[in-house]
């Protein structure tokens, strides 16, 4: 989750379990920063990025990164050296609360909303944060100009694409499908690559199910355990929910693993949160 908007190209993703520190920074400031004015020491977030196995150059290195993609700004407080959240990043972050703790899936009755778009090639730059920013928001090309996601999604773009000031590039319709052949399980897998998206959550699934698993046998021992496994966790689903378009049920793969992912992610923040910011907050109170 770098681009300005702090989502990660989807390459700069490893293996299963392997995550961008900077994505870590990401989390930890979104969970734990935005209560106390978006400020976290240097020490606090060497400490707990320590936790999840990250040294203490990655730490520097990835924060140079998020500060010039303008998410975190240095500032002092009390003598020790920290960073805080920019305006841009809280808004980020207020964005992206509803769409990963509370994902919504769409039904086959509310229709779509089509963006048609046109930046003129002197304007690239424009077009490619406007492509970034409706991929992100979980609309797939229908054609060249011509992108689609499930109708719910229609007030989240329109004040995206305002805030941004791309609103004048493009176009905001509602649609329904009228094709007479029901052949729109097979146009959604061509808008959307549902395939690898279903990998990802069985990837998600397999480096997250054995936690949920240890946790109902009573697990994890520690608060510091519980810390870890939320940030991954968390981390991880981040990255799926930007990716998956919320399009209805019926029109995905029948052995759809979203579902049990979704369940596997709630019940996992349900039981880490409360441990885990316990100990955030007595590493940052030393």
């Amino acid at each position: 989750m770098a681009t300005t908007s702090g989502h990660e190209s989807d390459g700069d993703w490893g293996p299963a379990g392997q995550i961008p520190p900077r994505q870590l920074i990401v989390t930890i400031y979104g969970l734990y920063s935005r209560a106390t004015d978006g400020w976290m020491s240097v020490a606090s977030l060497v400490h707990l990025l320590a936790d999840l196995g990250v040294d203490e150059s990655a730490v520097r290195s990835s924060v140079s990164r998020l500060k010039r993609a303008g998410m975190l700004e240095s500032e002092a407080m009390a003598g020790a050296a920290g960073y805080r959240l920019s305006d841009q990043a809280r808004r980020m972050l207020r964005d992206g609360d509803q769409r990963i703790f509370s994902a919504r899936r769409a039904t086959l009755d509310e229709g779509w909303v089509l963006v048609v778009f046109s930046v003129p090639e002197s304007e690239r730059a424009k077009r490619h944060t406007l492509r970034t920013q409706l991929t992100r928001l979980g609309f797939g090309a229908a054609s060249p100009g011509v992108w689609i996601a499930p109708g719910h999604v229609h007030d989240e773009a329109e004040d995206v694409l305002a805030r941004l000031e791309l609103r004048s590039y493009a176009d905001l319709f509602r649609a329904d499908y009228l094709a007479v052949t029901p052949d729109l399980p097979a146009k959604v897998r061509r808008w959307w690559d549902t395939e690898r998206l279903q990998d990802l959550y069985l990837q998600f699934l397999a480096v997250h199910r054995p936690v949920a698993e240890l946790l109902a046998q009573g697990g994890p021992a520690t608060d510091a355990e519980a810390f870890t496994a939320h940030i991954r966790v968390l981390t991880d689903w981040r990255r799926l929910v930007y990716l998956d378009p919320g399009v209805a049920r019926e029109l995905l793969p029948a052995k759809w693993s979203g579902t049990e992912a979704s369940e596997v992610f709630d019940e996992l923040h349900a039981r880490l949160a409360g441990p885990a910011r316990r100990h955030v907050e007595r590493v940052r109170s030393r």
